[in-house]
C-alpha cells in the first residue's frame, strides 16, 4: 500500500519542553471545543465537549466546570484522561493524553476567565460550585492532512483517479516533559 505519511516525533530533550508546547499550541489554538474522555469506576469511558480556556506556559490545558459533575468524580478516581481536538475544515486532528486535577484557586480563575464562559457560568467565577480542571499533557498524537496539501496534490489526484487511499501527509507524536523516548503507541 502506497502511503504519503510524513511522520514526526518531537521529544523534550532540553528539559523545558518549549518546542513541544509551541507545537501543541499551533495544533489546537483555533479549536475552541474538545472532547474530554474520563474513565468511570466500572471501566466505561465517558466523553463530553469542553471549551479549552488556556494552554499555560508549561503546556497544561485548563477548563472550567462544576465540582458536582460526573467528570470530576471520575477524575477523583482515575486522573488519566484523554482530550481530543478536531478541526475538520482544516483536516487537523489531535489526541492528547494526560493527567487531570481539580483546582479551586480563585486567582487562576480570574486570570483565565473569558466572557464567552457566561453561557455556562451565569455568575462568572462567583458561580456556585465552579472549579478548574488542569490537564498536565504527557503526550499527544496528531494528524494534519493539510501539512503537505500542495506538495502532494499529484498523489491526491492519483488516489482519486485510481480509487486508492491517500493517507494524511503529516502524522506525529509529541512527548511533553519527558527527556527520553517512549515506545510508539499501536496504530
Amino acid at each position: 500500500m502506497d502511503t504519503n505519511w510524513e511522520e514526526e516525533r518531537i521529544m523534550a530533550t532540553n528539559g523545558n519542553g518549549s518546542s513541544e508546547i509551541r507545537k501543541l499550541r499551533q495544533l489546537v489554538r483555533s479549536i475552541r471545543v474538545a472532547m474530554m474522555t474520563t474513565c468511570a469506576e466500572d471501566g466505561s469511558l465517558h466523553s463530553r465537549p469542553m471549551a479549552t480556556c488556556e494552554i499555560s506556559r508549561d503546556g497544561s490545558l485548563w477548563f472550567f466546570t462544576y465540582a458536582n459533575t460526573g467528570k470530576v468524580q471520575e477524575i477523583g478516581q482515575n486522573h488519566k484522561i484523554n482530550v481530543n481536538y478536531a478541526d475538520p475544515e482544516n483536516d487537523r486532528y489531535v489526541a492528547v493524553a494526560g493527567t487531570a486535577e481539580v483546582i479551586r484557586e480563585r486567582e487562576k480563575m480570574e486570570e483565565i476567565w473569558s466572557p464567552r464562559l457566561y453561557e455556562w457560568f451565569p455568575q462568572g467565577i462567583d458561580t456556585h460550585d465552579i472549579v478548574l480542571l488542569r490537564v498536565e499533557v504527557e503526550r499527544l498524537e496528531y494528524w494534519d492532512l493539510n501539512a503537505g496539501r500542495f506538495s502532494n496534490l499529484f498523489e491526491r489526484l492519483r488516489g482519486a483517479v485510481l480509487h486508492t487511499p491517500v493517507f494524511p501527509t503529516k502524522h506525529g507524536y509529541i512527548e511533553i516533559g519527558h527527556a527520553q523516548s517512549a515506545p510508539r503507541p499501536p496504530a
